[in-house]
């Protein structure tokens, strides 16, 4: 069986589970509760649920401050070496704290990447804030890991759309290798186009169960996208168990499966 990488989560702090923007999803997820606190042993007892070998855990910055920090999320990884890989966050208010903050997250805290939501910040990712992090990601040989697509939570959804944001950020930065999350709906074909068109820029499918995957998604991931889509989950929204739910039903070829479940998000993240 391929070894299965989920390469977008998060193992909430209160405080994370507790912000009022995340009522929607809340509504959404309604069905399936979870606790007030999430212990690592119960991320850990969902990856093992749904045969998740490594999990890329993010931090969380916001304007109002560290939903999650970094160091709480090298916490978590050191407590469970080689299932729990972290991910930074940085505080685009601070562009030189932020830029110092995700070199000691990686070189000292063993991160895989960096990942800021332009929703978040209410800001697209062509801001100017951005882009000290974006050479600093070239400088580590990281990649940035972003979100796509209309945003679930309470914000705009206005700064998830591929074109022009993430295609603009690919023209100006080449060597920056892009990770944009959640797919892309309803702009699926715009991140579909982007990613072929940049040799660095990949697709992951969290937030969405395989049943919700878009066609054309399944399509690009069995033709000439097999080696750019990424399995994400968006846990604790989606244990990996439920979104992998009818992967079968996928008619994904082997090499395509092993590529998309764990082997693109090995090779990118350099695990």
């Amino acid at each position: 069986m391929s070894r299965i990488v989920d390469a977008w989560m998060q193992h909430p702090t209160p405080r994370h589970s507790a912000d009022p923007m995340f009522t929607s999803l809340r509504r959404w997820t309604a069905k399936t509760p979870r606790p007030d606190v999430i212990t690592p042993d119960m991320t850990i007892a969902a990856m093992d649920e749904g045969g998740v070998s490594v999990s890329l855990a993010s931090a969380w910055c916001a304007p109002h401050g560290w939903m999650i920090s970094n160091d709480e999320v090298a916490e978590v990884a050191s407590s469970h070496p080689g299932r729990i890989v972290g991910v930074a966050s940085a505080d685009l208010a601070r562009p030189m704290e932020a830029v110092r903050e995700l070199r000691r997250a990686v070189r000292n805290l063993g991160f895989k990447g960096l990942r800021v939501l332009p929703w978040l910040w209410g800001v697209p990712p062509t801001d100017r804030r951005f882009y000290p992090l974006f050479a600093e990601c070239v400088e580590l040989g990281v990649p940035f890991c972003t979100q796509v697509g209309h945003t679930g939570p309470l914000r705009p959804s206005e700064t998830g759309r591929p074109i022009p944001y993430i295609d603009e950020v690919a023209l100006d930065f080449p060597e920056l290798v892009i990770v944009a999350g959640h797919i892309g709906y309803p702009w699926t074909q715009e991140m579909i186009a982007v990613a072929t068109k940049h040799a660095n820029v990949y697709i992951d499918t969290s937030a969405y169960t395989v049943k919700r995957y878009p066609p054309e998604i399944v399509q690009y991931m069995k033709t000439n996208g097999r080696r750019k889509v990424l399995f994400g989950t968006n846990y604790p929204m989606i244990t990996p168990a439920k979104a992998l739910e009818g992967l079968e039903e996928l008619g994904l070829d082997a090499e395509a499966r092993e590529l998309f479940l764990g082997g693109n998000a090995a090779r990118v993240f350099k695990l």
